[in-house]
């Protein structure tokens, strides 16, 4: 364990997979941490408590990122709890795979509101009540480069987020706030395995030349790096985490 930098990192969608390894990751390093949630409080809670255990500060906060409100309030618990938030990691995100012409609307409505109005809604509290010389990291996936079918829809939910991190590094020129993304591809989470046959994993295991799946340690590592003081100069990026998929 790290001394304490005394900095705050809000992590969304932090109770379980990559985000759980995010929040762990950047507690090792030292920072205080929220743990985000939307639903179950249960693991983001045994969460906190392992962080707590080994040192750090850490407060679970239930928000769903695609209510404004919700996102405002998670933003007043991480002031009144710790005096305001250094870092933002946007890795809150749903997927449902569906060709276009079988995607119902209820899909499409609710990939866009957690995963690009969320992230929307995250970045525009943080532009007011991130703190100088913060960072902002969001999550996109490496299918934006992909492209495969049956990911339209969430593929264009990531593109859109990759947009929107370009435009707000320069929207908060003068800040010394840093707005990067990246962009894991193929990962052992709960997300990536649901719903998919095992001949489809198996290949997909393989597609990297480094011939496995990430790890959510993988995904965590890079974005610890971008949080980090080494990081200081990468800005406006997309760090595609897959392995040499693509």
């Amino acid at each position: 364990m790290n001394a304490r930098n005394q900095k705050v990192a809000l992590v969304t969608g932090a109770s379980r997979g990559i985000g759980a390894a995010i929040a762990e990751r950047l507690g090792h390093d030292g920072f205080t941490v929220v743990v985000n949630y939307a639903a179950s409080a249960a693991p983001a809670e045994a969460l906190v408590r392992k962080l707590q255990q080994a040192g750090g500060q850490a407060l679970a906060a239930k928000a769903d990122i695609s209510s404004s409100a919700d996102v405002r309030r998670l933003f007043d618990a991480a002031e009144t709890a710790f005096g305001g938030v250094d870092v933002l990691v946007n890795n809150a995100g749903i997927m449902t795979l569906s060709s276009v012409a079988d995607t119902d609307d209820a899909s499409f409505d609710r990939q866009i509101a957690v995963n690009l109005k969320g992230t929307f809604n995250t970045l525009r509290e943080a532009a007011t009540r991130l703190r100088t010389g913060g960072r902002v990291i969001n999550l996109s996936s490496s299918v934006v480069g992909l492209l495969q079918p049956t990911y339209a829809i969430y593929a264009a939910t990531k593109a859109g987020v990759e947009a929107m991190t370009s435009v707000f590094a320069k929207e908060l020129r003068g800040r010394n706030i840093t707005v990067n993304a990246v962009a894991p591809g193929p990962t052992a989470t709960e997300l990536f395995f649901k719903g998919k046959p095992q001949e489809v994993i198996d290949r997909m295991t393989k597609l990297a030349p480094l011939e496995r799946l990430g790890q959510p340690k993988d995904i965590a590592d890079v974005v610890a790096f971008l949080a980090g003081p080494d990081a200081g100069w990468i800005n406006g990026q997309v760090l595609r985490a897959n392995g040499g998929v693509i």
